[in-house]
């Protein structure tokens, strides 16, 4: 069996930048062990198989794997297989048929090699659990307890697919020097893959908003250059603060790594409540080749 795939970066559109994603072309037939076995292979953040979907009105099927486990969502093999199969069907949008339902991503072309994806996200984001206290969080983190919160925002558990534990820090200087202690992870982080997302009001930095850093040790993800699972998640956070109406967001992410990233967030609230999420970004496909899995 020789299976195509497609190397792409996403969030960004420079080249070796942004998260790297592998797209595995007609993934149809693999099992679910192989897909996971391929996955580790590639050793990236996710991995994403494209197969025929169920229903004639979607563009594909869509299985989502990082080197350890199978996500319901996420945010940068979404954009990325949404890209890839509007480069190559000339689409405007497409339908994705994934885990957690079906994702209707809006695509606008670039060039041959770029194009931007943007979705709906297809479960708005709720709190789903009490965050750590501060203490335990700045011992896993590197920092001080007193670094942790930043303006109205205070550390949160929130899902919109994937569990995320949210924490707010006081500022970029603070993101950039967590050290990660990995003893006693699970204890502190329990719920979903104990994956956290960290991030900061950048209010110096044109044109951007928010800095993250995101962390997934149970995932088999030491750190993810961009998260966009973890930024659906951050909707419904920022949605408890934010006024009626439409509001948009900057996030940069994976600058740390040097890989940056930049991940545009949407949300509309009707009075209190949140009625949208939505997540967007750029992809650009920088290699290519087959897979050889034999007879």
């Amino acid at each position: 069996m020789k299976l195509n795939y497609l190397l792409l970066d996403v969030f960004t559109t420079t080249r070796l930048a942004g998260n790297p994603l592998a797209v595995v072309l007609k993934a149809d037939g693999l099992l679910d062990d192989q897909m996971q076995a391929i996955a580790g292979e590639f050793n990236l953040s996710e991995t994403v198989f494209i197969s025929k979907p169920k229903s004639d009105r979607h563009a594909a099927a869509v299985r989502i794997f990082t080197p350890q486990v199978e996500l319901p969502f996420a945010g940068h093999p979404t954009v990325g297989a949404a890209v890839v199969l509007g480069l190559q069907n000339r689409s405007t949008a497409v339908r994705l048929e994934e885990k957690i339902g079906v994702v209707t991503c809006v695509i606008e072309r670039v060039d041959k090699h770029v194009g931007h994806a943007r979705f709906a996200l297809p479960q708005l984001p709720e709190e789903i659990g009490k965050a750590p206290d501060k203490l335990a969080i700045a011992e896993t983190l590197g920092i001080a307890p007193e670094d942790i919160g930043c303006g109205l925002y205070q550390p949160a558990v929130f899902s919109a697919g994937v569990t995320f534990y949210l924490v707010p820090v006081r500022n970029a200087a603070v993101l950039k020097a967590i050290k990660l202690e990995r003893r006693g992870w699970e204890h502190v982080y329990p719920a979903g893959h104990g994956s956290v997302y960290v991030f900061t009001e950048t209010p110096e930095e044109r044109g951007i908003d928010f800095a993250a850093r995101m962390f997934s040790p149970g995932m088999g993800i030491g750190e993810d250059p961009a998260t966009g699972a973890a930024a659906a998640a951050l909707i419904g956070l920022l949605g408890r603060f934010a006024g009626p109406g439409q509001t948009e967001f900057k996030l940069r992410q994976g600058y740390e790594m040097g890989r940056p990233s930049l991940i545009s967030i949407q949300l509309r609230k009707d009075g209190d409540v949140l009625t949208h999420g939505g997540i967007g970004g750029h992809a650009i496909i920088v290699g290519e080749g087959t897979l050889d899995l034999g007879d």
